[in-house]
C-alpha cells in the first residue's frame, strides 16, 4: 500500500494531524495498534451513561480547539465550576485544613517561582516534615501521575503557568468527541508497527499485516511505546528516544461505582479519601447528576491500587467512602468499570511528565527527526502536556510540518 502521509497512532494527536492533511487533499492512512481509536480518550457507554475511561476535562477551555470542535458540532457542553477543592460538608477534612492545604500549594508555586530548586525536582522546594505534603503529593498524582519529587519543578510550572480555570465536560464524553473525529478518516485497525526506515525517497513502515510505503510519516505513539523500543527506527533516532525515556508516563486510573441511593449526597460534589495520605482516592460524586462516583487514582495512589488488583481497588474505594458517608452508604455501592492505563500494551500508563532536570526534552521530541518523519502528542506540547487538547494541536503541527515539507 502507498499513502502521502501515514499517521501511526489513533489517538487525539494521531486524528488531528490526519484531519488535517485529509482535508488538504493528501491520501493519508491512519494506524492504530488497538481496535479502536482515541487512545487515552476512551468513552464507554454503561447503563445508558457515556463513562469516560479516561480524559474527561476540557482544561484550559476558553482557548481549547477541541472545545471549538464540540462547539461546532453541536455537542452539550457542561461549564459550570469542577467541584474539585471543595470537600463536601468537610467531612474529614475541615475547613481550617482545606485552606491550609491550598495554601501550602500556592506556597509551592511561589516558591518553585521564586527560589527554584537547582535540583529541578519540584518536591525539594517544599520541606518533607510539612504537613500538607500528603496533600500536594496527592494534587501532584493527579496533575503529573506521580509525586513531586518525581517531577520537573520546570515543567511543572510551564503547565500551570499557562492552565487557566475554566475547565469544561462533554456530558457525551471526551472520547465520543475525539473518536467521531476520525469518522470518515481511512484507517487501519489492529496494526502494529514494528520498524520504520525514513531513510530512503519513501518512508518505509512495517507492521505485523504487511509493508506500507509513503512520502512522509506522523509518529503519535506514547512515550512509553517508544522507550520501551517497540518501534525500530533507520536511522536511528537516539536523541528522540532518549527524550521520550525521560518524559515518561504517570500512573493514573478510574473506577467508577455505581449508587443505589443517590439521593444520598447531592450531585456535582466531591471527596478526597484521606487528605492526609498520598495514597487515597478522590471521589466524583454524581457527575451530570447520574447515580456515580468517578474514583480517580492517581501517582502513589495509583499504584497501591495496582498491587491491590480490581477486587483490592474495589473494596478500598468503597472503605474509604463508608467512612466518610456510612456503612449504609457504602454498602449500596457496586463496581461498574475502571480503567488501568498502564496495563495497556500499546499505551503503557496515564500521560507524561518530564523527570528532574529534563523539561527541555519536550522540545527535543517534537522536532523533526527527518525531512519525512515527525513526532506528535502530548508529550510533545511545550505546556499543555497530559491533556487531549495538547495532544491535538502537536498533531495539528505536525500536519502543517509534513504539509511544508511535501510542498518543496
Amino acid at each position: 500500500m502507498e499513502v502521502d502521509v501515514a499517521i501511526i497512532g489513533a489517538g487525539a494527536a494521531g486524528i488531528a494531524a490526519a484531519r488535517r492533511l485529509h482535508d488538504r487533499g493528501r491520501r493519508v492512512l491512519l494506524i492504530e495498534a488497538m481496535d479502536r481509536v482515541g487512545g487515552r480518550a476512551h468513552t464507554i457507554l454503561v447503563e445508558g451513561m457515556a463513562l469516560d475511561l479516561g480524559c474527561g476535562w476540557l482544561h484550559s477551555a476558553e482557548r481549547n480547539p477541541l472545545a471549538r470542535l464540540a462547539e461546532t458540532q453541536g455537542a452539550v457542553m457542561e461549564r459550570s465550576e469542577p467541584a474539585w477543592g471543595k470537600q463536601l460538608r468537610n467531612l474529614g477534612f475541615s475547613a481550617r485544613e482545606q485552606h491550609d492545604a491550598w495554601t501550602a500549594y500556592e506556597a509551592l508555586e511561589q516558591a518553585l517561582h521564586g527560589d527554584p530548586p537547582a535540583s529541578d525536582r519540584a518536591g525539594d522546594a517544599i520541606p518533607r516534615d510539612d504537613p500538607s505534603r500528603p496533600y500536594l503529593d496527592l494534587v501532584s498524582g493527579a496533575l503529573n501521575g506521580v509525586e513531586l519529587d518525581l517531577v520537573s519543578a520546570r515543567d511543572l510550572l510551564a503547565y500551570d503557568d499557562h492552565a487557566s480555570e475554566a475547565n469544561w465536560r462533554l456530558p457525551a464524553g471526551m472520547g465520543t468527541l475525539i473518536a467521531g473525529s476520525a469518522s470518515t478518516l481511512p484507517l487501519s485497525f489492529s496494526t502494529r508497527v514494528t520498524a520504520i526506515d525514513h531513510g530512503g525517497r519513501h518512508v518505509t513502515i512495517a507492521t505485523d499485516r504487511g509493508t506500507i510505503l509513503a512520502q512522509a510519516a506522523i509518529v503519535a505513539v506514547p512515550t512509553d511505546i517508544l522507550a520501551r523500543g517497540d518501534i525500530a527506527f533507520t536511522p536511528a533516532l537516539d536523541d528522540h528516544l532518549h527524550a521520550a525515556a525521560r518524559l515518561p508516563l504517570g500512573r493514573v486510573d478510574k473506577l467508577f461505582l455505581k449508587m443505589s441511593d443517590p439521593e444520598a449526597v447531592p450531585m456535582e460534589s466531591h471527596l478526597v479519601g484521606n487528605p492526609h495520605n498520598a495514597g487515597t482516592g478522590s471521589y466524583y460524586l454524581r457527575p451530570f447528576g447520574r447515580p456515580v462516583i468517578e474514583c480517580f487514582f492517581g501517582g502513589i495512589a495509583a499504584r497501591a491500587m495496582d498491587e491491590v488488583g480490581d477486587q483490592g481497588r474495589n473494596a478500598f474505594a468503597i472503605e474509604e467512602l463508608g467512612k466518610l458517608l456510612g456503612s449504609d452508604f457504602a454498602r449500596g455501592l457496586k463496581p461498574i468499570t475502571g480503567s488501568w492505563w498502564h496495563r495497556e500494551a500499546t499505551i503503557g500508563g496515564a500521560y507524561s511528565h518530564a523527570l528532574p532536570g529534563h523539561a527541555d526534552q519536550r522540545a527535543v521530541l517534537a522536532r523533526p527527526a527527518s525531512e519525512r518523519l515527525l513526532f506528535a502528542g502530548e508529550a510533545c506540547s511545550p505546556h499543555d502536556f497530559s491533556t487531549a487538547h495538547g495532544a491535538w494541536a502537536t498533531g495539528i503541527a505536525a500536519a502543517e510540518g509534513i504539509e511544508a515539507m511535501l510542498l518543496h
